[in-house]
């Protein structure tokens, strides 16, 4: 989850003065604090580069949609998905565009190993994300200086204007701050409809009390049409985006919305706080909100400290991909996965909750079928052997993979100091027993997918 930080000015306003909050970024996190601003009677200015989608995407785009799934040829689809499969290492694509990620020399004067991205498009890394939505179990905070209780009705304002879908199954007992009553899921597909029936067969038998699997929950508006391209970018915008609420905030006339170059640095003052941005520019506000993403938050607030000297230290959640192929024989009639109406995001979640592999919970979230399995393939075996991309083909058919996530507890952390430049220096960590305990977990969840 992305969070926000505050600068206040310590002056008192007087009585009758405009309250004027200021909003680094436009990402969840400074839409979310733009909403919540705005709620309690503030004024607020968001404060973005704002990078869009290039117009001949965009058209291209909206081509799509006005068709239709039923009238794309073999050659809209192409078009749509073969700038996506082209993407340079380390970049996500969306719309056939570089729009929502900056590269790493924008950011980084040295990355150190880090693979984390900024973004200055409105809507952040939004505009690129899977859509998977869950909120932090109670014990996974221990040690934080806020508690599950503590967000639980900041969660229930998010999901007022964020779509969620999902179905009620034993997940809601593992995080109840997230309801799923009146929630519409969407359709797992053929090979999560399998394992869940697979699952309940052995629910009836003797479960295993660590593992709990439900359908994913996803932030996916009601009307799904089901077009399979959500990794390409969705056509008509149901996957939700922060850049979607732009117009709903911009209907409040206390709102109001600067674009324009980068903040390079906040300075606090006697009567207010200050943005200074790199055209020259400035902003004043009685607070300041920063929500520019892990990245940008961290150079901004690096930047601001006197003297430039200190250092920042992230932590994130280590995560790795456990394949898993159904070796099942072919049943006549079987719906394919990669036929059909269908969505390639995450269909199940499943956590596993066993202490003695960490006193965390360990998040898999489950994927079928998607059009990027072949020419992974292909890539990496097809030229070793000529003439079997057919076979390739085949297995990518019977692929599932488990995405599986461990607490930050275990995984490396990066420690970011700020360049003479202005951009970030990062020096990664090792975590040693990291590759242990991954293993340990895939193996365990491996066991259960197999049973």
């Amino acid at each position: 989850m992305a969070t926000s930080s505050s600068w206040r000015a310590p002056t008192p306003r007087a009585r009758g003065q405009a309250v004027v909050d200021l909003v680094i970024g436009s990402g969840p996190a400074g839409v979310a604090t733009a909403t919540g601003l705005l709620a309690r009677g503030r004024s607020v200015t968001l404060v973005d580069v704002g990078v869009t989608l290039e117009p001949a995407r965009a058209a291209l785009r909206d081509a799509l949609g006005v068709r239709g799934p039923a009238d794309w040829t073999a050659a809209d689809r192409t078009a749509w998905q073969a700038p996506q499969f082209a993407s340079p290492p380390g970049r996500v694509r969306r719309y056939g565009s570089d729009f929502a990620m900056e590269p790493a020399d924008a950011t980084f004067a040295d990355p150190g190993g880090l693979t984390l991205r900024a973004s200055q498009a409105i809507g952040g890394l939004s505009n690129l994300w899977g859509a998977a939505v869950l909120p932090y179990a109670a014990g996974d905070m221990a040690g934080w200086p806020i508690t599950a209780d503590d967000l639980a009705p900041h969660y229930a304002a998010v999901t007022d204007y964020l779509p969620v879908s999902g179905g009620r199954d034993r997940l809601e007992a593992l995080f109840p701050t997230l309801s799923m009553a009146g929630r519409t899921p969407l359709p797992p597909g053929p090979q999560a409809e399998r394992v869940l029936k697979l699952w309940r067969a052995a629910l009836r038998g003797e479960p295993d009390p660590a593992l709990t699997l439900g359908l994913a929950r996803q932030a996916v508006a009601p009307g799904c049409r089901l077009c399979g391209q959500c990794l390409h970018g969705c056509p008509w915008g149901l996957i939700w985006s922060a850049a979607h609420e732009l117009p709903r905030l911009r209907e409040d006339p206390r709102f109001t919305w600067s674009l324009g170059a980068p903040v390079r640095r906040i300075e606090e003052g006697p009567e207010a706080v200050t943005l200074f941005r790199a055209d020259g520019t400035r902003l004043t506000g009685e607070r300041v909100f920063l929500a520019a993403g892990v990245l940008e938050s961290a150079r901004i607030l690096l930047a601001s400290r006197p003297g430039n000297g200190t250092s920042l230290t992230l932590r994130d959640s280590p995560h790795g991909f456990l394949p898993m192929l159904d070796l099942s024989l072919p049943r006549k009639g079987r719906p394919r996965p990669d036929r059909g109406p269908l969505h390639t995001l995450t269909k199940l979640f499943l956590e596993l909750d066993d202490a003695t592999l960490s006193p965390h919970l360990i998040h898999s979230q489950i994927y079928g079928w998607n059009e990027f399995y072949t020419p992974e393939f292909i890539a990496s075996y097809g030229r070793r052997l000529p003439g079997s991309a057919p076979l390739w083909r085949a297995l990518a058919r019977r692929l599932m993979v488990a995405q599986v996530f461990l607490h930050s507890d275990h995984g490396p952390t990066a420690n970011l100091s700020l360049a003479p430049d202005g951009r970030l220096t990062a020096k990664v960590s090792t975590a040693p027993d990291l590759p242990t305990r991954f293993r340990a977990a895939a193996t365990r969840i491996g066991a259960a997918m197999t049973r």
